[in-house]
């Protein structure tokens, strides 16, 4: 990972944010509608935070049949992946409510979904949403050796077949969240300084980690343990109720940065981003089915991850609707909004786009 952080450039086109972002504020005006959460997604949140708990509740009262046990775990998998992309996703981006205590409870969710909020906030809110696809700053794009994400990664011979196995990976991203990622990411985050909002001290961070893990356990491992479901049976659970929310959060994920149309930005060599950051999210972002109203639902307005990338402190609730103000802006000022109709078009390109960059260099 580069620690010297690039730079965005200041002598690009101006006018594209300025209106943008004066049209925007025009529309929330206009409307006399606040930016937060509203009314939709406090209801949003009971439903499902319901498919994510209730599933549990009904594993620790009732005798199942394994089946049954197993169907139960990725409904909760999918309550999960819900409640992150939703529910915490908003909080953590100070979005869910005008309240701040509001938007630290609902982003505190992520302890029970197996998370840490310092990682996740400077993972996703510094380094991603800062330096969005810029190998080497964005964590997103690091996935080790075994997947190829861009064309500066080095190159191996298994990633000629990554667009066939990178799909059963996919599925662990959350289950490593809870067994290492958390720990090695805190190291590395305290070792470089790095923080989001007012800096906390190394000692408060290790403990509210090690403790929030153990509770976090606790919940999902030794409780159902204890109360007579047979070990064997717990593990499986929770790495299937894990599989199924890691697979879902890493689709989506993906689909909004790794197709052909996203660009990998590189510094030149004064360490400086061609772009403006604004125009610089759109080079390197993309939506996805955009009128899709179940997926809209779902996924927290994460396909419209353009929108969500230039106004991260805008509620996922209202992107449906500043959409059309940001691609005609976009258009405009003769800049690239990239999107697909379709959830199917986009999974597609991902894939195809994982088997481009699994070809030798020399080859492609």
């Amino acid at each position: 990972m580069n620690t010297t952080a690039p730079t965005f450039s200041k002598q690009d086109n101006l006018k594209f944010f300025r209106t943008l972002n004066s049209r925007v504020n025009s529309y929330f005006k206009e409307n006399n509608i606040q930016k937060t959460g509203n009314w939709k997604l406090h209801l949003k949140t009971i439903i499902l935070f319901t498919v994510f708990l209730a599933p549990y509740f009904i594993i620790l009262t009732l005798d199942l049949p394994f089946w049954a046990y197993l169907l139960l775990t990725i409904v909760i998998g999918i309550g999960m992946a819900g409640v992150g992309m939703n529910v915490m996703h908003d909080g953590n981006h100070g979005s869910y409510s005008t309240k701040s205590w509001v938007n630290k409870f609902m982003g505190g969710s992520i302890y029970i979904l197996a998370g840490n909020v310092y990682n996740w906030q400077v993972q996703h809110n510094v380094l991603h949403h800062t330096y969005t696809n810029i190998p080497g700053h964005d964590e997103d794009l690091d996935a080790g050796r075994i997947i190829r994400f861009t064309k500066e990664a080095k190159w191996q011979k298994f990633h000629r077949f990554q667009h066939y196995y990178s799909i059963f990976l996919y599925g662990l991203l959350t289950f490593n969240w809870a067994i290492t990622t958390d720990f090695k990411q805190m190291k590395s985050y305290l070792k470089r300084k790095l923080s989001y909002g007012e800096p906390k001290s190394p000692k408060i961070l290790w403990t509210t980690l090690i403790i929030t893990k153990m509770i976090y356990v606790s919940i999902w491992i030794v409780l159902p343990i204890v109360i007579g479901i047979t070990w064997w049976k717990v593990l499986i659970g929770f790495f299937v109720m894990h599989y199924t929310a890691g697979l879902i959060l890493s689709v989506v994920f993906q689909l909004a940065h790794v197709v052909e149309e996203t660009t990998n930005p590189l510094p030149n060599e004064n360490g400086e981003i061609e772009n403006t950051w604004a125009i610089h999210q759109l080079f390197t972002t993309t939506n996805f089915a955009p009128k899709n109203a179940i997926v809209n639902w779902y996924t927290g307005g994460l396909n419209h991850q353009i929108e969500h990338h230039i106004f991260p402190n805008i509620s996922h609730i209202h992107y449906g609707k500043i959409a059309k103000i940001v691609k005609e802006t976009a258009q405009e000022c003769n800049l690239p909004y990239y999107e697909y109709k379709t959830m199917r078009s986009a999974v597609i390109a991902h894939f195809k786009h994982l088997r481009e960059l699994g070809m030798k260099p020399e080859l492609a």
